[in-house]
């Protein structure tokens, strides 16, 4: 897994290029073997999550994702708790925890990482299966870290406002 990630976390790194997060979250979505993804920062002033990059959703359910709030469906709950939330199978979940319109992406494996950086939240990173699937603890893992890097950016991009 490190050598999958380890060129996302140098590409965050590098602080001479500006990070395009639509080409980032597809480089996480093909380091993890995933077919879709959704990238959500935190709106400091509404508390809400507003998407900032996709890929592998459904049109029809952009709008439902463009803003999420702290607590509802996987990306919320994942920011509310600062955790990951894991399901091994979205279509079969019975928990609540995945809103009624996430089954319409047709994936099964998924997993929302809250984007943590010294304890706080910058945001959250989404990636899914086709087919059931449980992450790993050091995929998990590995999902944090590029999280926490990705927070990095957002601060020292805000900072420099």
């Amino acid at each position: 897994m490190d050598s999958k990630i380890a060129p996302i976390l140098a590409q965050l790194q590098n602080k001479q290029t500006t990070v395009s997060w639509q080409a980032l979250l597809a480089d996480v979505i093909d380091a993890f073997d995933c077919s879709t993804g959704t990238l959500h920062t935190l709106n400091k002033t509404t508390g809400l999550l507003e998407l900032q990059a996709h890929q592998g959703i459904p049109p029809f359910l952009l709008p439902k994702m463009e803003q999420i709030p702290i607590g509802k469906g996987m990306a919320g709950i994942a920011a509310e708790r600062k955790e990951p939330v894991e399901m091994c199978n979205l279509q079969t979940d019975g928990s609540g925890v995945a809103r009624p319109a996430a089954k319409e992406t047709k994936v099964e494996g998924s997993i929302a990482a809250p984007m943590l950086l010294d304890g706080e939240l910058y945001g959250t990173l989404g990636i899914a299966k086709p087919v059931p699937y449980d992450f790993t603890e050091e995929e998990s893992k590995a999902l944090m870290q590029i999280g926490e890097e990705m927070s990095r950016c957002i601060r020292a991009t805000s900072e420099q406002v």
